[in-house]
C-alpha cells in the first residue's frame, strides 16, 4: 500500500515540475527568420525576399503580426477584444505606396477558413528549435493539402487566434513550411522574448494609409 501511495507521489511531482517548466506566454513577440525556395529558373522573387523576418507582438488578446523584407512590409494587426464592426487590418507598405485593409468578423473568418478544422498528426519525429524542445507534425487541411509544423508544448500559448492556421495546434508552432505558387517559404523561431509591450503597437492607423475593404480588395485582385 505504501508502495502505491509513495508511486501517486511521484507523478504528482512530475506533474508539478513539468508545468512549473512551462513557460506562459501572454505578452511577448516571437521573431521568425524566411527562407524562400522556388523552382523557378529566374528566382527574383527568392531573392527579393531573401533574409526576411516575421516578427508576432502578443498581448493579451491583441496581436500584430509583421513581415519585413527588401520589398517592404507588411502586418496584420488582430484584435479579438474590439467593440468595433472591424476587428483586423491589413498594413501593406511596398514603394512608397501605404494600403490599409479593414476585416470584419466575417472577413476575418472567411479570409482563413482553409485553415478551419485543420488536424495536426505529431509523427513521433522531435527535435531543438531556438533552445525549445519540438515535436514534428503534420498539418491535413479539409481541401486535401498538407504541410510540416515542428511545435514546442514547452510555452503555454495564451492567444491561438492571432493565426488561425495553428489554432487547433497543441503547442506554439517553432518551425513550419508552406507553398505559395511556385515558391515555398520556411519560418524558423529565432527568438522568443517575454518582455512587456506597449498598446500602441497594436492600434489600428487613423491617417497615412488609403483604406478599403477586405470585399473591395478581393473584388480588386480578381479583376
Amino acid at each position: 500500500m505504501k508502495t502505491i501511495k509513495m508511486f501517486g507521489l511521484a507523478i504528482m511531482l512530475l506533474s508539478g515540475v513539468s508545468a512549473f517548466a512551462q513557460k506562459v506566454l501572454s505578452e511577448g513577440t516571437i521573431t521568425y527568420n524566411i527562407v524562400i525556395q522556388t523552382n523557378n529558373k529566374e528566382p527574383q522573387m527568392a531573392d527579393a525576399l531573401d533574409g526576411a523576418t516575421s516578427i508576432v507582438y502578443l498581448k493579451g488578446g491583441l496581436s500584430r503580426t509583421s513581415m519585413t523584407s527588401a520589398l517592404g512590409v507588411e502586418s496584420t494587426i488582430h484584435n479579438t477584444q474590439t467593440g468595433n464592426q472591424t476587428i483586423a487590418v491589413i498594413l501593406k507598405e511596398y514603394s512608397g505606396q501605404k494600403l490599409m485593409i479593414t476585416l470584419t468578423k466575417a472577413d476575418w473568418d472567411l479570409k482563413n477558413k482553409k485553415y478551419e478544422g485543420a488536424v495536426f498528426e505529431t509523427t513521433g519525429e522531435t527535435a531543438t528549435i531556438a533552445g525549445y524542445n519540438c515535436l514534428k507534425a503534420i498539418a491535413k487541411l479539409k481541401d486535401g493539402t498538407s504541410f510540416t509544423v515542428y511545435y514546442t508544448t514547452d510555452i503555454n500559448l495564451i492567444n491561438k487566434e492571432y493565426d488561425q492556421t495553428f489554432k487547433n495546434l497543441p503547442g506554439l508552432a517553432m518551425q513550419y513550411e508552406y507553398e505559395s505558387g511556385k515558391l515555398k517559404f520556411k519560418y524558423t523561431v529565432a527568438k522568443i522574448d517575454f518582455n512587456p509591450l506597449s498598446t500602441s503597437i497594436f492600434e489600428f492607423p487613423k491617417s497615412g494609409y488609403r483604406v478599403m475593404t477586405y470585399q473591395e480588395n478581393q473584388l480588386g485582385n480578381k479583376n
